[in-house]
């Protein structure tokens, strides 16, 4: 055959996989789903499990004392790895990324990209240019240019999702960071959200957050005090969107208008998480947090009152500068009087940059390592005693992904209830016809409570399968199913009930 007619042979190479990690709030995981959608619409591909990535991204968070060494200590890690692999790339964003800025690269000078909270966005663009140019590429905005809900987006989830309404914050607690790292709030239009939630419901997603760093604060950019109220009613007329959750409120600015939205709008969930930080007004007034615990307490009354089923949690700082046995005691009681059904304590972590870092009158670290084992012990005896109330109802749980991680051992499958405690239920389906997918609705008996959970043995009482079910299943049985975010942290992606660090709300 002559040389001219001979078929040229081509070698397609394979796309460039990568990895994120993510660490902190909900706002972050909302980040990296931008994070991985701006990958994969660059070619990236999702590393399989158990391979090395070609890129691993650290979405990092800043609110923990311990973050910088959990950082260092990871990259540590890597630089042997990526020496054993030519053309592997570290990149490095988030909150630490924003306030450590050209740190990181003096001491990890093996990290290829640093960029900020305003700004993720450029990280495929700055990853090219550190290949190109073979050196790190450092690149902090101080101000969002691009809201993050714009970007390209691979979500964790086929059936529910992450909605941020706003970023940034503009509260000063004297405990928190973020809002040197996140600027002042910046709030979407209601018609730009609704579009985002509309979108998500023609794609199969039944449940939705709306998410914003003081969520109940939106609209103070356009001058709109009842935006968020009328934004929950106006997701009530989406057609399809089972169900409707936000986090998280400020109790300063949680308004009635608020809990008659939650109470009158059917898809709105009788579940509430509210920071309550502390329950001594003297330590509050130190925090810098604009309320006191008797208008706590009534906002909690209130939504009771018009909604009797309502889960109501929280997030506690135990050890705050100057706290006393009293404060400590004023805390307690509050949490008596409120009846959380979980809560997620901490023991105040000191932040460099913080206001409440240079207070005087530092509670000794045994000591608030004591208060917070007396704090854990009342939290989880409340929550078991709520749950137990709940023991021979009947709930209807959206069947979940990955939240039970005995579940293969126990042989349960996990829900989430409209208040959204996590029931794990038998699989026992005699009595419906097929086996629920995630998304799908079940209704279950509850037979015993635990503090943190809910278990619920005995046949399946009911099966709804929904678009929800059958957007999970179009994803997860074709040839070429993404596998997602890797985060850092567990059961977090799918919409969790409580964030992992604590709130600035």
């Amino acid at each position: 055959m002559p040389a001219a007619t001979t078929a040229a042979t081509t070698t397609r190479r394979p796309p460039r996989t990568y990895e994120v990690r993510t660490y902190g709030c909900q706002m972050n995981v909302h980040d990296s789903e931008r994070l991985t959608g701006l990958l994969e619409d660059a070619g990236y591909a999702a590393a399989p499990s158990g391979e090395q990535a070609d890129v691993v991204v650290f979405n990092t968070c800043a609110v923990r004392e311990n973050a910088d060494n959990k950082l260092y200590g990871n990259l540590g890690h890597l630089a042997p790895v990526k020496a054993a692999h030519p053309g592997m790339q570290i990149a490095v964003g988030g909150c630490l990324a924003q306030k450590d800025r050209e740190t990181i690269t003096q001491r990890a000078p093996w990290v290829d990209v640093v960029f900020g909270t305003h700004n993720i966005g450029s990280l495929p663009v700055l990853l090219e240019r550190a290949r190109v140019a073979d050196e790190a590429q450092v690149e902090i905005l101080e101000s969002l240019e691009v809201f993050p809900s714009t970007l390209p987006t691979r979500r964790e989830s086929a059936y529910a999702a992450w909605v941020s309404v706003s970023v940034g914050c503009n509260n000063t607690c004297t405990f928190c960071i973020v809002p040197s790292l996140r600027g002042k709030e910046k709030d979407r239009r209601p018609g730009e959200v609704l579009a985002e939630v509309e979108a998500l419901v023609a794609e199969g997603v039944t449940e939705i957050t709306l998410l914003g760093q003081n969520v109940n604060a939106y609209g103070v950019e356009f001058g709109d005090r009842q935006a968020f109220s009328k934004l929950l009613r106006a997701c009530g007329e989406v057609e399809g969107l089972e169900r409707v959750r936000f986090t998280s409120p400020h109790p300063a600015e949680f308004t009635d208008d608020v809990v008659a939205a939650m109470a009158e709008t059917p898809n709105v969930m009788p579940s509430l998480h509210m920071p309550l930080q502390s329950g001594s007004d003297r330590v509050l007034r130190a925090m810098r947090r604009s309320y006191r615990s008797s208008k706590f307490l009534g906002i909690i009354e209130r939504v009771r009152a018009a909604m009797p089923d309502a889960a109501i949690t929280t997030d506690i700082i135990v050890g705050f500068p100057g706290e006393t046995e009293e404060d400590f005691q004023a805390t307690l009681d509050v949490v008596r009087e409120a009846r959380f059904a979980s809560a997620f304590t901490f023991q105040y972590s000191k932040r460099p940059g913080t206001p409440a870092a240079d207070l005087p009158d530092q509670v000794p670290p045994a000591v608030v390592k004591e208060r917070y084992g007396r704090l854990a012990a009342l939290v989880d005896e409340i929550a078991w005693s709520e749950g137990k109330a709940l023991v021979g109802r009947t709930l209807e749980l959206m069947v979940a992904e990955g939240e039970g991680r005995k579940d293969l051992v126990t042989r349960r499958l996990s829900g989430r209830a409209p208040d959204n405690r996590l029931v794990h239920f038998e699989a026992d389906f005699s009595r419906v016809d097929g086996e629920p997918r995630p998304g799908d609705v079940v209704s279950v008996e509850v037979t015993y409570a635990a503090p943190h959970h809910l278990v619920a043995d005995g046949p399946v009482r009911a099966l709804r399968r929904t678009r929800a079910g059958d957007a999970w299943e179009r994803r997860t049985s074709g040839p070429s199913a993404p596998s997602g975010v890797g985060l850092g942290m567990p059961t977090v992606g799918v919409p969790a009930p409580l964030p992992p660090a604590p709130a600035c709300g």
